[in-house]
């Protein structure tokens, strides 16, 4: 049914943003940490999405079918969770426990300006996505109604 595989797109992109937020945050709360369980200091993580989309053979197969065949629906699939590869920001503070023989302390290459970016902009992808499941499930409602 066309509702129920509109609605799964929408889930999926709410699923894909609610992580992306996560992530955000967990970058956030990890500005200061010098040392992981590695012993490295904490590397920013990114999330990459993908497209998940239906291929030609499963379209044509489930219209042969008149569409028995189990459906699979498109959306947007998380694929990974990397780490940030730009450089660390090396900060002079000789007291620190964790500074080198020079003094300079190697901190998470996390800025704080661009996790809120990141962060709001989620926010505002989950919202769009929440609008387009309510419009689709008003949409289910009238046309449950035209048939009554």
């Amino acid at each position: 049914m066309a509702f129920l595989s509109s609605l799964d797109i929408s889930a999926s992109g709410m699923t894909a943003q609610r992580l992306r937020l996560d992530v955000a945050a967990q970058n956030a709360s990890n500005i200061e940490t010098t040392r992981t369980e590695s012993g490295e200091p904490y590397r920013r993580k990114m999330v990459r999405f993908q497209a998940e989309e239906e291929s030609f053979r499963s379209v044509l197969r489930r219209a042969q079918n008149r569409g028995r065949s189990g459906e699979r629906n498109a959306g947007v699939i998380v694929t990974e969770i990397v780490e940030d590869p730009t450089e660390l920001k090396m900060v002079y503070n000789p007291e620190h426990p964790d500074a080198d023989e020079a003094g300079y302390v190697a901190m998470p290459n996390v800025d704080l300006i661009k996790e809120t970016t990141d962060a709001m902009a989620a926010t505002r992808s989950y919202e769009a996505n929440i609008t387009a499941f309510n419009a689709i499930k008003l949409m289910a409602q009238k046309a449950l109604e035209i048939g009554k």
